[in-house]
């Protein structure tokens, strides 16, 4: 069994080993990481040779930290990434470049719609109606996105909303509030088939399929760094935030919002966003915690939506796409029998 997993920000770590009687057996570690000593190479190999199969990524990581001799520098890859690498062998996962790529970016739709039209892409790439696809938004009004399992009344000031003129939506995926301000954000769907991130964690495949963004961010003068769980970031501040949602038939969600050119001010009055929530951000202002990247750029959004495109383009062998007729259809009896209605929205109230 051969295995691969390319270490979000690091290194790309090579597992190669057979099964025998329900058990790991001639386990070799390989990649262009870092290691000292040279023979914590052999320790690791005997730490994970003879684990069950049925080991999970935390298990074998767990074997692996133990089996280091005292003073081990592990660079560009953690036990953790050994154990996913293992994980992902079993259950043969495939790479970015073995699926077919499109992506989409099309006129402006409403935010309702563009909720809906997440919901549809990710379960026909789920049933393979659709080849994995990076979408982009575009949207024609403002509004609050808030997350699947948010309370309406918690996290979003009516008074404050109808003033700025946002209306308030509700997503499928978890995670916190956006808010969609025209030509103030970059949003970005990826619909991708559960075996390009099977054997990871979930903590794990949210930086895994927001590598690409780092690396087009980086490639425009942004040090854009992963934040567990969801957030990226950079020196100066937090640009976005992912979320993710997973349906029955194996399509998965993954959406970003990042900050082109956020109001701050107006933030704080549309939005609900407490102390408790700023407490680990290591901040007290919620106007400080999001750092527009037209300051960190200069460029306009529209050259960096392109440059996000571009970038997924050369590495992973996408073309243009487009949204069907058909799909575009099938999202608008969505939004009129669920986005759109008081029930969902107040699901939580």
């Amino acid at each position: 069994m051969h295995g691969e997993y390319k270490v979000p920000g690091g290194k790309l770590v090579v597992v190669d080993f057979e099964e025998q009687d329900g058990r790991i057996a001639g386990f070799h570690l390989s990649g262009d990481f870092f290691l000292e000593p040279d023979t914590a190479l052999d320790d690791i190999d005997a730490a994970v040779t003879g684990l069950p199969i049925e080991a999970d990524a935390a298990t074998i990581a767990a074997a692996v930290r133990s089996a280091l001799p005292d003073g081990a520098q592990l660079l560009g890859f953690t036990p953790e990434a050994v154990g996913t690498a293992v994980r992902r062998a079993l259950v043969t996962a495939p790479g970015w470049r073995e699926f077919q790529w499109e992506i989409v970016h099309e006129a402006p739709v409403s935010p309702r719609m563009n909720l809906a039209l997440d919901e549809v892409l990710t379960a026909r790439v789920g049933d393979g109606r659709r080849n994995p696809t990076l979408r982009l938004w575009e949207w024609n009004e403002s509004a609050v996105v808030i997350g699947s399992f948010q309370s309406v009344k918690n996290e979003v000031d009516p008074e404050g909303a109808a003033r700025h003129g946002f209306d308030v939506v509700r997503r499928i995926s978890g995670g916190g509030a956006m808010l969609m301000a025209a030509n103030s954000i970059v949003t970005y769907s990826l619909y991708v088939p559960s075996s390009l991130v099977a054997g990871m964690t979930f903590a794990d495949s949210y930086a895994f399929l927001d590598d690409w963004v780092l690396q087009a961010l980086r490639s425009i003068g942004v040090d854009a760094t992963y934040q567990p769980l969801n957030d990226i970031a950079s020196p100066q501040g937090k640009i976005g935030g992912a979320a993710q949602k997973r349906l029955a038939n194996g399509g998965v969600l993954h959406h970003a919002t990042l900050s082109y050119d956020m109001d701050g001010q107006v933030m704080t009055e549309v939005l609900r966003i407490g102390r408790e929530k700023l407490s680990d951000k290591g901040t007290v202002s919620a106007a400080k915690r999001v750092d527009p990247l037209r300051r960190q750029t200069g460029l306009s959004r529209e050259a960096i939506i392109e440059k996000l495109k571009e970038t997924f383009a050369n590495l992973y062998g996408a073309v243009p796409g487009h949204i069907t007729e058909d799909e575009y259809a099938e999202a608008a009896e969505l939004v009129r029998s669920k986005f759109a209605t008081d029930a969902w929205l107040n699901r939580v109230p």
